[in-house]
């Protein structure tokens, strides 16, 4: 793998990304980079993403909805999507707790499986708390 060099803006994304559970698309990144790097420019912004993910610093999460959020949490951990405001959360519960998926997949798959990703969709409780 190719060594970066050392980017303050970089630096900022990720510092930005780990102080946040917000879980931000790349646009919501920027505005708040340009804060401190007002000549930052969006392409730069993405390309750090990008980079900050093929490291494995950064989660990038596909909402399936078209919208891509950024999560600077890398551990393995699970995401809720609220289907009618498209907020991205953490679920709080351990990452064993579906170690029993592994071993289904796995049934008849004669390949190495070392892990899984999961989405849990439904309506958050701010949602589910004004549709009532």
């Amino acid at each position: 793998m190719k060594i970066q060099k050392y980017s303050r803006q970089r630096e900022s994304i990720i510092n930005y990304l780990k102080s946040t559970k917000e879980h931000p698309t790349a646009d919501t990144v920027y505005m708040n980079i340009r804060n401190i790097y007002p000549n930052v420019s969006l392409g730069t912004v993405y390309r750090n993403l990008n980079l900050l993910v093929e490291q494995g610093d950064v989660l990038k999460i596909i909402c399936g909805d078209g919208s891509v959020r950024y999560d600077g949490n890398p551990m393995q951990h699970y995401h809720f999507i609220c289907t009618d405001c498209s907020s991205v959360q953490d679920l709080e519960m351990p990452p064993e707790s579906l170690k029993h998926i592994d071993l289904i997949a796995s049934t008849g798959f004669e390949g190495d499986i070392h892990g899984h990703t999961a989405l849990f969709y439904g309506r958050c409780f701010e949602c589910k708390k004004n549709y009532l």
